[in-house]
């Protein structure tokens, strides 16, 4: 699936350790793509914890409070920095360049070692 790699181990602590959360949206992204053993994977990213999406209104309201505008971040990204905010002590930890550094502007941004 999706640990594999050079973050395999990293990813495999997180996941036994219940300190890994996947955010619907998310979910919902990679399954308009293709995905290795789709039906497995999809089920497999299901069954991770979780984290609650916010209210569309509320992401609106933070992308103004936080002059998030023109950063190169989509909707989802949005959300699933609205829904960090919103939970706390939850982090971001991304590959993605413009997600990651919004994440670390507001102190969201994780990093494995």
């Amino acid at each position: 699936m999706f640990r594999t790699g050079a973050y395999k181990a990293e990813l495999g602590i997180l996941i036994a350790s219940d300190q890994l959360c996947i955010h619907p949206f998310l979910i919902a992204e990679l399954a308009l793509g293709t995905l290795p053993e789709r039906r497995k994977t999809l089920a497999y990213l299901d069954n991770l914890i979780s984290i609650c999406p916010v209210r569309l209104e509320d992401v609106r309201h933070m992308i103004e409070a936080r002059g998030l505008a023109s950063k190169g971040i989509g909707l989802t990204d949005a959300h699933l920095i609205a829904s960090c905010l919103a939970t706390p002590g939850t982090q971001i930890w991304t590959l993605d360049g413009n997600l990651g550094k919004v994440a670390e502007s507001l102190s969201i941004r994780t990093t494995l070692p």
